[in-house]
């Protein structure tokens, strides 16, 4: 997995299999942002999506696998990478706990969008 792929020297990069591992992870740990704005932007208000969650470990595994196994093996790296794969599973089952498998129900506690109507506040004694 450290030797170098020939289909790729066509772009100037000496790219591994295990470096094509780590820079589609960093794509995939970065993109995820994006598509928290895109989630936001929609509702009009601060959303995580499920996907977030989702992108958030495999980039963070894929990540991992490369700072760990490649020829690179950086501490470092791997370090930086652990506790954001732990929060995202945390928080993955916490999503799924809340709103189950079921996507369309109320995102994450937040106030209703426009048109639905609040749930009632518990009464307090």
């Amino acid at each position: 997995m450290n030797e170098e792929l020939l289909w790729l020297d066509w772009t100037g990069l000496h790219v591994t299999p295990w470096k094509l591992i780590g820079y589609v992870g960093a794509l995939m740990f970065g993109a995820r942002w994006l598509v928290q704005f895109v989630a936001s932007r929609r509702k009009g208000r601060p959303v995580i999506p499920r996907l977030f969650w989702y992108m958030s470990i495999v980039g963070s595994l894929m990540l991992l696998s490369y700072f760990g196994f490649s020829a690179k093996q950086d501490s470092v790296g791997v370090l930086q990478n652990l506790f954001p794969t732990f929060a995202a599973l945390y928080s993955l089952r916490l999503d799924i706990k809340h709103r189950g498998w079921d996507k369309t129900r109320a995102d994450h506690g937040m106030s209703p969008t426009v048109g639905e109507e609040p749930e009632p506040l518990p009464e307090r004694h």
